[in-house]
């Protein structure tokens, strides 16, 4: 095997828990300025929620009150995310570390964790859930060789996930700090790539 065709067996593996930053005019209005933690990506596709688009219309007592969970914790100020348009009816909750259910998280990386049951909404509706979360509505999804395709056409560059990107920073400035870990200015992208 060539040491070419080792790094393509093994890219997709490791996007996993890396982030996805949509480039200007990728042609999809959905993912305009996206950022996306790809929470699985395997030879099988890949699934992956944005992390800087708020639902304006839906804040977190309201989800609360409309699946019936009782919440004693003050949630007034988390939003919810639209993770993505594929199943906008199903949650994921992004998550640090410090929390997990026995079957049902998934680890996106050794400080970010996601679990998608109402254990872990009833567990923040009580202050007893992670100490850092985010809650989103959708996901983004791929097929097999999909989102390999859309890097090949330069529609996302990569970056590593980080809790500061994804729990920190206020939603509007996520995408261009995404940029700046790569040393990118997002003034200096264009929506043309081009190969070397």
């Amino acid at each position: 095997m060539t040491e070419a065709e080792a790094n393509r067996s093994s890219e997709p593996a490791m996007l996993t828990g890396r982030m996805l930053i949509a480039m200007p005019g990728m042609g999809d209005p959905r993912f305009e300025h996206a950022v996306v933690l790809l929470c699985e990506h395997s030879t099988e596709g890949a699934m992956g929620l944005m992390v800087n688009k708020s639902n304006i219309d839906l804040d977190m007592p309201t989800l609360l009150a409309q699946l019936d969970i009782d919440a004693s914790a003050d949630l007034s100020s988390h939003r919810v995310h639209f993770g993505g348009p594929v199943e906008l009816g199903r949650g994921f909750v992004l998550h640090s570390s410090d929390y997990a259910t026995e079957s049902a998280t998934l680890e996106v990386s050794d400080e970010i964790h996601m679990t998608a049951t109402l254990d872990v909404l009833e567990d923040i509706g009580h202050g007893r859930g992670p100490s850092v979360w985010m809650m989103a509505l959708g996901y983004a999804g791929w097929g097999p060789g999909q989102l390999e395709a859309e890097l090949m056409q330069n529609a996302w560059l990569v970056c590593d996930g980080s809790n500061r990107l994804i729990f920190d920073l206020p939603d509007a400035e996520k995408w261009e700090a995404a940029l700046e870990t790569l040393g990118v200015a997002a003034l200096a992208l264009s929506s043309e790539g081009g190969r070397a």
